[in-house]
């Protein structure tokens, strides 16, 4: 009886551990390496493009101009600690507010180095730094703010979802 339960307690712990297998991409950032559950467990994680291409599709939700079709990208107990709002947004309709006033600045997101760290088939966190290239829309000026980022991810339903959302202004000499 103790052996079993050694053997289990072995077991659940060899499978956490590789489940915090973390992979990374991005300019300049080496690659750990990349650890497979077997296959037997049913286990498949995400691919680090797969998710470091989440922000491509965000980024593209931007370029719509429609707070609503961003606020889709995440989940509906999402957390957003904006760039540009010192407000923490913890539902949709705060959201979708954020980004009605954000989306008039034009912004174009640009990551500049981003490191994903694939949790387990469901959950998955990629972070990094990136850029905005803004356009006032009074003036029509145009200007570049870099950022640090960190985009929380879960699989809800088969869609991959934003539940964290943090991004701030990188701090000088960054």
């Amino acid at each position: 009886m103790k052996r079993q339960i050694r053997t289990r307690a072995a077991l659940v712990t060899a499978g956490a551990l590789v489940a915090a297998g973390t992979v990374a991409v991005g300019v300049g950032v080496a690659s750990p390496e990349h650890r497979e559950a077997p296959a037997a467990a049913g286990f498949t994680k995400p691919a680090k493009a797969e998710i470091a291409g989440l922000f491509d599709q965000w980024n593209a939700a931007l370029q719509t101009g429609d707070p609503e079709k961003v606020a889709d990208r995440y989940a509906a107990d999402a957390v957003l600690l904006p760039t540009a709002s010192p407000k923490i947004r913890t539902n949709r309709a705060e959201i979708v507010d954020y980004f009605e006033h954000f989306l008039q600045n034009k912004p174009k997101g640009e990551k500049i180095r981003t490191v994903v760290n694939v949790l387990d088939r469901d959950s998955a966190i990629d972070a990094g730094l990136y850029q905005f290239h803004l356009t006032d829309p009074a003036t029509g000026e145009k200007k570049t703010v870099e950022a640090r980022y960190t985009y929380e991810y879960e699989k809800r339903g088969g869609k991959w979802l934003i539940v964290n959302h943090h991004s701030s202004v990188l701090p000088a000499g960054g």
